[in-house]
């Protein structure tokens, strides 16, 4: 059956391009999917398999089968389970039951296979099918090199140095020359080898050995709205969540003005360089001292999601959100007796007396609420007890730049090192309703073959930052004419310095603090009509193409291809908005719906179906897997893709 859901105003559906490849018979083959995070979450691979799983299944229905490792919990809270419907998978079940790793190739009226396998966990299996001779098609799919990732833990000048490494001798050094081993026959040995992005393709090939045939970027289900104030009003409302904690979090030092606030938030594995944490750090160093030399009265406050050791959470912290709540009962308490007076003078036709409404034990309980505000210590920059306190690579370097979140500081810093959970007392949310509310995701990594973090933030209509060097950024940069336009920034960290990097990444984040509401709405409408191009509807397609690869490539004689065709996959390129451009300068003249705070001295009509047309009438050129975009100068060690 077809996905179904209700399409958005902004939409760009029926924009993407057709899909011209012949569909494959899928009643007549198997398609299994083979990886150490099927129901079992470790990383973003796991993200990557559940949602990808129910476009799939809307392909091959009782045809697709996910193999991963049993753990009890797992199977318990994640899948149901059943008898497999075909007699071969039943067969090779109990084979597999009664004794031990046992292969069968007997299929049945269904002998074409299509084995799909992730990262070199899964990477026997192929090597094991190949070795053996079974026929059966299979494609093998890193979503980071296992030496990419320790080398660039390391801190090692990774990109300029691709053509340099010795290998062999790395992988040895780092005592991970097995794994290594597997991961490289695996890549060889598969008929399609793939990758998840451009920048991850350009490191396979210099690690691996073997160019990818095809690029398969990481996709999400898109949950659309009928109307486009609906997540606009989804972030009100996880905004205010927000302010709520902010306000317990830096009682007593509350002299900011929380309608002129905004929110940032960094999260995802503690890699503190990988991550793009160290720039990070620097860049908000560098943001607070513009802020305060412009006497911009815009506060920012900064969230570092990132799980560390700790062991309880911070006194401090959760005296904060008591105090908060007790003033508020307080407030609540008075307002009620307040009314009350005020309702029975009304009754009575008299204009109360102000001065006696209030008795002394009013302002005796409101005193007292005052004075339990009063605090002798800066807020916390952690809400959690850290182990590591001393040695902590983020608590290190907010001490380095001197952010303590004291009065002075326009920028105020809270680490919460755990996730998120709505049954945490401290700041009972969600992830997804975390994001809603902030205004902007920053995420400078160094290393991120693909990034969920801003695909996420976009699907939601939250503006985010990038690099070049992540997945993301680069897709991005690929398909859409200028990003920032789009609510995307991508920061340069791949021909530029550090240095350069850090200023321009800083440049980004004073920027946006310089827009105004309005212009913010506009954006996040921007951002969020990106979400179609996220979708596994239609990022589906390039896994579509793999398996088609891999069949002409093990069945020759079945399924056939033209071998001297580009490895090409159609894709699109966002132009500019018509628009007038989300800039301080010169976004002045359209918003969605009026501004609460802002004065408005035009009348000119923002039509959102309207931009959106626009952008359909400007869809431009196809990109091929290892090209580089116009202007861009080669990596070392990179030509030939």
């Amino acid at each position: 059956m077809p996905l179904s859901r209700s399409l958005s105003m902004t939409s760009l559906s029926g924009v993407l391009p057709a899909w011209e490849e012949d569909e494959l018979p899928v009643e007549d083959l198997l398609l299994f999917e083979v990886a150490w995070e099927v129901t079992n979450k470790v990383g973003g691979i796991y993200t990557v398999i559940q949602t990808k799983a129910k476009v799939t299944v809307d392909e091959w229905g009782e045809n697709f089968y996910m193999m991963g490792p049993y753990f009890e919990h797992n199977f318990k809270t994640q899948v149901e389970g059943c008898d497999p419907p075909n007699p071969a998978i039943r067969k090779a079940m109990d084979a597999l039951i009664h004794n031990g790793c046992q292969l069968t190739d007997n299929l049945g009226d269904k002998p074409n296979v299509i084995a799909h396998f992730h990262e070199w966990q899964a990477g026997p299996g192929l090597i094991l099918s190949r070795s053996r001779k079974i026929p059966m098609a299979t494609v093998f799919t890193t979503h980071a090199t296992l030496l990419g990732r320790y080398l660039c833990a390391g801190n090692a000048d990774f990109y300029n140095n691709l053509d340099k490494f010795d290998i062999d001798k790395e992988a040895g050094e780092r005592q991970i020359y097995h794994r290594y081993c597997l991961e490289r026959a695996a890549v060889h040995c598969a008929h399609v080898f793939t990758t998840v992005s451009q920048i991850t393709a350009v490191e396979a090939k210099h690690m691996l050995h073997r160019k990818p045939d095809v690029v398969t970027p990481n996709g999400l289900n898109v949950k659309k709205f009928s109307a486009m104030h609906e997540f606009q009003n989804l972030h009100s409302t996880s905004k205010a969540r927000l302010q709520e904690f902010v306000r317990g979090h830096f009682y007593g030092h509350l002299d900011f003005n929380l309608d002129k606030t905004l929110f940032f938030f960094i999260a995802g594995r503690y890699e503190f360089s990988n991550k793009g944490a160290d720039i990070f750090l620097e860049s908000l160093s560098r943001l607070n001292y513009l802020l305060r030399v412009h006497k911009n009265d815009m506060t920012v406050v900064v969230f570092f999601i990132m799980p560390a050791k700790t062991n309880n959470f911070n006194v401090e912290s959760l005296k904060g959100q008591a105090i908060r709540k007790q003033l508020w009962d307080t407030a609540h308490t008075v307002k009620e007796k307040f009314g009350k007076k005020l309702y029975d003078a009304l009754l009575k036709g008299q204009i109360p007396d102000m001065n006696t409404i209030l008795d002394r034990d009013d302002f005796t309980i409101m005193k007292r609420a005052i004075y339990a505000t009063q605090r002798h210590s800066l807020p916390p920059v952690t809400t959690h007890n850290m182990l590591d306190d001393s040695t902590d690579p983020i608590l290190s370097n907010v001490r380095r730049i001197g952010l303590f979140n004291s009065r002075n500081d326009r920028v105020k810093i809270i680490f919460h090192p755990e996730f998120l959970s709505s049954t945490s007392p401290l700041l009972p949310m969600d992830y997804e309703d975390f994001v809603r509310g902030c205004n902007l995701g920053v995420f400078p990594s160094y290393y991120e073959p693909w990034g969920y973090t801003p695909g996420e933030c976009s699907v939601m209509g939250i503006p985010s930052v990038t690099t070049n060097l992540s997945g993301f950024g680069c897709f991005m940069e690929e398909h859409v004419s200028d990003p920032a336009a789009y609510g995307i920034y991508i920061v340069d960290r791949r021909f530029r310095s550090a240095e350069e990097s850090c200023n321009q990444l800083t440049q980004f984040m004073f920027s946006f603090c310089q827009q105004s509401r309005r212009q913010r709405i506009i954006q996040r409408n921007r951002t969020e009509r990106l979400s179609d191009l996220l979708d596994w509807r239609y990022l589906g397609r390039f896994y579509v193409h793999a398996r088609h690869l891999a069949l002409s490539r093990a069945f020759p004689e079945k399924f056939k291809t033209d071998p001297m065709a580009p490895l090409k996959t159609e894709g699109f390129r966002y132009p500019r908005p018509y628009s007038v451009p989300p800039s301080p300068s010169a976004s002045l003249h359209s918003t969605p719906h009026h501004s609460d705070v802002e004065d408005d001295d035009d009348d000119e009509p923002y039509d959102e179906d309207e931009e959106a047309e626009r952008d359909r009438l400007n869809i431009k050129a196809p990109f091929v897997l290892g090209t580089v975009p116009e202007g861009k100068k080669k990596q070392p060690g990179e030509s030939g893709n």
